[in-house]
């Protein structure tokens, strides 16, 4: 079990700047991690590499953060949280820069290796801090802001970085998006409390979770789905070029309306868990594995291309949601340590996905990625939905 090192401070209402910040943070981490997605094409050619390759710029950073966010939150567990905000944002602004710059793949690659860093340190520290910066009866509100910031990456971020690369290179969108770090250090230099360690996170408590059926339940099911959807999504650009046969601009739209989806799928999962996490978490299986399986035939009309994208973009929505309340539900008691499972998890996976779409890519067709990914997809909605009836998964 965690055990209290220290007086936990009582949250304000002043607490909301604080919130915000965290917020903007984990926004800007994952518009980088994420950012490659919209650029792919442009990368790999400006390292002459092919999309599967360049596609470790998706890896890298989700194998980092698997092992970051147990080992960052365990050995920096005694100290100040806001220190470890300031520290890793500045560590992104570090990563975003470094780039922008990189004159070779190698240098490119330790760039995302940082922001790998980064995300599971980050992540793991700051999605469970609402309760220590607001009152109790808005912590519900104060948590899902947090946790808007992933949509949100989607829907802002990457189509706006996608634009600004489009429009001034690759390059320029990692330098904004560096200078864009640097301002949200200063928001949290300024508008975070001091928060000293209230709880210590061990190895033990770690290894404990994993006995529980419902964890286990939770980690199958986040595995397959963060497989199928970053084993495909992964490539939706280079898709969306070769069958679709659209354009940059246009490939910046459907982006755009994807990460509109995505928010859309993210409040209504929060309304929908409440009557069924189960059927919420299959469902949301099974509309992605609609998506990418028709998206090989259906996708080579931009309007049906369009339509699947939303309907993908819908059901992703749901998956962290669904995934971060079934860990939670199945740990109530360590909530610090169940944040850490689902991060670790969550990004494995994310890298996994990404190395294994890269090397079906270059092996067959972004076609071929869509049709793997939408097995996977199907798996998961089928063992969620039979496995998923007890613990964390009922009601």
């Amino acid at each position: 079990m965690p055990s209290p090192t220290l007086a936990r401070p009582r949250p304000t209402l002043a607490g909301w700047p604080a919130v915000v910040s965290v917020t903007l943070g984990i926004f800007t981490i994952v518009t980088s991690e994420i950012l490659p997605i919209g650029l792919l094409t442009s990368i790999g050619a400006g390292f002459g590499v092919s999309d599967g390759t360049a596609g470790l710029t998706m890896a890298m950073p989700g194998v980092v953060a698997a092992v970051a966010a147990p080992v960052v939150t365990v050995t920096t567990a005694r100290l100040d949280r806001r220190l470890m905000l300031c520290a890793l944002m500045a560590v992104l602004a570090v990563a975003d820069l470094l780039a922008a710059v990189a004159p070779g793949y190698g240098l490119m690659l330790v760039s995302r290796v940082l922001v790998g860093l980064v995300i599971g340190g980050f992540w793991s520290i700051g999605a469970g801090l609402a309760a220590r910066l607001v009152p109790p009866r808005s912590v519900g509100t104060a948590t899902a802001l947090i946790f808007s910031a992933v949509p949100l990456g989607s829907v802002l971020g990457v189509p706006a970085g996608t634009f600004i690369g489009h429009l001034a290179g690759w390059r320029a969108a990692f330098a904004v998006l560096g200078g864009m770090s640097l301002l949200v250090l200063a928001a949290l230099l300024v508008l975070v409390p001091a928060l000293p360690a209230v709880q210590v996170t061990r190895l033990n408590v770690l290894r404990g979770l994993l006995r529980e059926r419902g964890v286990r339940v939770a980690l199958l099911a986040t595995f397959l789905v963060v497989l199928a959807h970053f084993g495909t999504y992964t490539y939706v650009t280079p898709l969306l070029q070769q069958v679709t046969r659209v354009g940059p601009a246009a490939v910046s739209t459907f982006l755009l309306a994807y990460g509109i989806a995505g928010i859309a799928g993210n409040f209504l999962a929060g309304a929908a868990i409440g009557r069924s996490l189960r059927a919420t978490f299959a469902g949301a299986g099974c509309l992605i594995a609609a998506a990418t399986l028709l998206l090989p035939v259906a996708g080579s009309d931009a309007t049906g291309a369009l339509a699947l994208l939303l309907v993908w973009g819908v059901a992703y929505g749901a998956v962290p949601v669904c995934s971060q309340t079934w860990f939670a539900r199945s740990a109530p008691h360590a909530p610090e340590a169940a944040t850490v499972l689902f991060t670790s998890s969550f990004q494995a996976t994310f890298a996994l996905g990404a190395l294994l779409g890269g090397i079906v890519v270059d092996v067959a067709s972004v076609s071929a990625v869509m049709v793997c990914g939408g097995v996977v997809a199907a798996v998961m909605a089928v063992s969620t939905w039979l496995l998923g009836g007890a613990g964390a998964g009922r009601g």
